[in-house]
């Protein structure tokens, strides 16, 4: 399988999300040898969309010459993209946020109802391709925080999503908290190996996962001390 990793934190390899990315294909990698490539969207030359729409007319062609053709091919020819972030304002980081707005080109100007809302249809089909979106937050619980950027996610990749999002995430980098890390990472690789073995994770598992690692009034104290 090749893989397509997005690593949106201008962290980059120090990102406290790619900690449980790292460990999802660590499970991955479990099952059977995959093909993988991770982009720091930071480093990459990605201009803004002008909003021309000149792609969905002409092919998939777009008018700015920077890495997103690149990337734009890489994509085609991946069969997972992995969309890893931490939460900044209820959301994605603004240098991948840039980066999906410049996947028009692989969309047409041609519209389709699709259960209840309209989409545009892609130049190619894609119905193959899967997607999953892990995000980490800085916050003690996950209600109310990550809503926002797993509904936007869902929006643009309604068919053969997962998403995986975890609380109090600066803790992976704190040696310290490794009682508690450790584990909740070793949950993410039994999540990584289950999705390689069938493209999906269990309830179950997702819901632990999921759980913060310590109370939330006790996270919320060792942050503001």
């Amino acid at each position: 399988m090749k893989i397509l990793v997005f690593n949106g934190s201008p962290k980059k390899e120090n990102s406290d999300t790619m900690h449980i990315t790292r460990a999802f294909l660590e499970g991955m990698k479990e099952t059977r040898q995959q093909d993988i490539h991770i982009i720091n969207i930071i480093e990459q030359n990605i201009e803004y969309c002008t909003g021309c729409f000149s792609c969905m007319r002409n092919g998939g062609k777009c008018i700015l010459s920077d890495d997103m053709r690149e990337i734009l091919k890489e994509i085609t020819e991946s069969d997972l993209l992995i969309f890893s972030f931490p939460l900044y304002a209820y959301g994605m980081p603004a240098p991948m946020k840039a980066m999906i707005d410049r996947l028009l080109p692989l969309t047409s100007m041609e519209m389709r109802e699709v259960n209840g809302s309209y989409r545009h249809v892609g130049q190619s089909d894609y119905s193959d391709l899967k997607f999953v979106m892990i995000c980490g937050c800085g916050f003690p619980n996950s209600r109310n925080n990550f809503e926002p950027a797993v509904d936007q996610f869902k929006k643009l990749f309604p068919m053969n999503n997962t998403i995986i999002t975890i609380p109090e995430s600066p803790m992976f980098n704190a040696p310290e908290a490794a009682p508690v890390t450790v584990p909740k990472l070793e949950l993410v690789k039994e999540a990584g190996k289950m999705y390689a073995e069938g493209f999906f994770v269990s309830e179950k598992l997702l819901g632990d996962i999921m759980t913060p690692m310590i109370p939330e009034e006790q996270y919320a104290k060792i942050v503001n001390g």
